[in-house]
């Protein structure tokens, strides 16, 4: 039985309707209820159910066969996994945002060291640090709208699939820095010990939703 962790939240219902589209039906109320672990109704897949920041970890240490998060989450983790398919589900947008008028710089120009408040610390000074903007990273868990608001920072970092947070609070985009979708992925060591198995699921994928594998 192979093992997918499944992320909880905007990408949960998308991912187990692929894979019951392919026959891995489970049931209702166990999807509906507490349990973070279970299986297909025929006993092929085992499902497991965790935070999207946690999928790449236990797919990374084997804990999983596979795993289904967003690319936003895997630009942060940097994990070390096996990256076949883009599912092209669950767009979304990484953005820097702010209050109307926030400059980030005048010409090539930093306008000073910005403060910058988000739940992707690695991927944030990254960004900055590649442009030679200095940067002070506030890492935030949640309501990540508010730190501009509030004086907290002076932009942020953040997923944005329609932008009506932003506007709701006062923010406008001030730039794209990716685009994200959900991603399979696959521990090393299980696509070559298990690489039949993997390999056929990941042909139903493709030939269901008419993809090729990514590079």
């Amino acid at each position: 039985m192979l093992t997918v962790a499944i992320a909880k939240g905007r990408l949960f219902d998308p991912s187990l309707e692929l894979f019951s589209k392919l026959g891995y039906r489970t049931r209702v109320r166990e999807t509906e209820s507490r349990k973070l672990v279970i299986s297909d109704r025929r006993g092929n897949l085992r499902f497991l159910f965790v935070k999207p920041a946690d999928v790449p970890v236990y797919v990374e240490y084997g804990v999983a066969d596979l795993g289904i998060v967003g690319r936003d989450v895997l630009w942060e983790a940097d994990p070390d996994v096996h990256q076949p398919l883009d599912l092209k589900f669950g767009y979304c947008r990484i953005v820097v945002a702010g209050l109307k008028g926030t400059v980030i710089q005048n010409g090539r120009e930093p306008v000073s060291t910005l403060r910058v408040a988000t739940k992707y610390p690695r991927l944030a000074a990254e960004y900055f640090t590649g442009r030679g903007i200095p940067v002070e990273i506030i890492t935030l868990s949640g309501s990540i709208e508010l730190a501009p608001t509030l004086g907290l920072s002076d932009c942020i970092i953040d997923l944005v699939q329609t932008g009506r947070t932003l506007q709701e609070n006062g923010l406008t985009v001030l730039e794209v820095i990716g685009e994200s979708t959900a991603r399979l992925i696959v521990n090393r060591a299980s696509y070559q010990l298990r690489r039949r198995e993997i390999s056929d699921l990941l042909d139903q994928i493709e030939r269901r939703m008419g993809k090729k594998k990514t590079p």
